[in-house]
């Protein structure tokens, strides 16, 4: 699966998980950031796959990176707060946005290394 279709499925995972939970309206601001910061990832990617130059694909590769990394914060916050019961589960999208924050970056290094 290229990443751009892995980053497509992390999104629909994290949207099918916060739209089953129950939490305080007080919370609806860090879901939120979550789902955006998570469906970021991939619209980023496809942006960048359709840049007109390798420095677009860069660019959106870079916030695509940044995106991910938010997602990351999002989650811990939420597992070590909210969602405690959900632990395993967090600790799950959270292995999958570490990896694909992984693969963006290495994607990045070497588009940068190819000058």
């Amino acid at each position: 699966m290229d990443i751009k279709h892995r980053a497509y499925e992390f999104a629909k995972q994290v949207i099918l998980f916060t739209d089953e939970q129950q939490y305080n309206k007080v919370y609806t601001s860090m879901i939120d950031q979550l789902i955006r910061s998570s469906s970021s990832i991939g619209a980023n990617l496809v942006e960048g796959y359709a840049g007109a130059s390798k420095n677009d694909f860069i660019k959106f590769y870079t916030i695509a990176l940044k995106s991910a990394n938010e997602t990351k914060y999002w989650i811990c916050l939420l597992r070590d707060t909210i969602l405690k019961e959900h632990k395993e589960r967090l600790n799950s999208l959270l292995r999958e946005a570490d990896e694909l924050s992984k693969i963006v970056a290495t994607i990045i290094i070497k588009t940068k290394s190819n000058d």
